[in-house]
C-alpha cells in the first residue's frame, strides 16, 4: 500500500490514479458484462473489476462487500442442500449453460448444434 499512498501524496498522482483506475476497472467490469452469458469466467471477471475499482471508489467497495455477501449466502445455502437438491440445482444450471451456448453459437454462426449432434449420431 506505500506505493498507493505516495502516488496519492500529490493532486497529480491522486488524479491520475483515479482516472487510471477509473478506466482499467471500468474496461474489466465491461469485458466481464460482456461474457456473463458465456460458459466461463463472466462473473468471476465483474468481481475483479469491481475489485480494481474498489482501490480507489468507495460505492465499489459497498458493491463488492454486497456481492461477496450475497455470494457466500448461496454458497452457504448449497451447501446445506442435500445431494439430490443439490444435482437438480446443477442439471438446471448445466441446462441453462448448454442453451446459452446453443443460441449464441446459433445467433452468431448460423449452426444449430442440436442438429449437427442428430447428423452426427445418424451417420453413425
Amino acid at each position: 500500500m506505500r506505493v498507493l499512498d505516495r502516488i496519492r501524496s500529490n493532486s497529480t498522482g491522486r488524479l491520475a490514479l483515479k482516472i487510471g483506475v477509473g478506466i482499467v476497472g471500468s474496461l474489466v467490469v465491461a469485458i466481464g458484462i460482456v461474457l456473463i452469458p458465456f460458459p466461463g469466467p463472466g462473473w468471476a471477471i465483474v468481481i475483479l473489476g469491481l475489485a480494481i475499482l474498489a482501490i480507489e471508489f468507495h460505492w465499489a467497495r459497498g458493491v463488492l462487500a454486497f456481492t461477496k455477501r450475497h455470494v457466500q449466502s448461496w454458497t452457504h445455502w448449497i451447501g446445506r442442500q442435500s445431494l439430490p437438491i443439490r444435482a437438480l440445482i446443477g442439471l438446471v444450471g448445466m441446462i441453462f449453460i448448454s442453451a446459452v451456448v446453443w443460441a449464441s453459437v446459433r445467433v452468431s454462426f448460423g449452426i444449430d448444434l442440436v442438429q449437427v449432434a442428430l447428423d452426427w449420431l445418424a451417420a453413425r
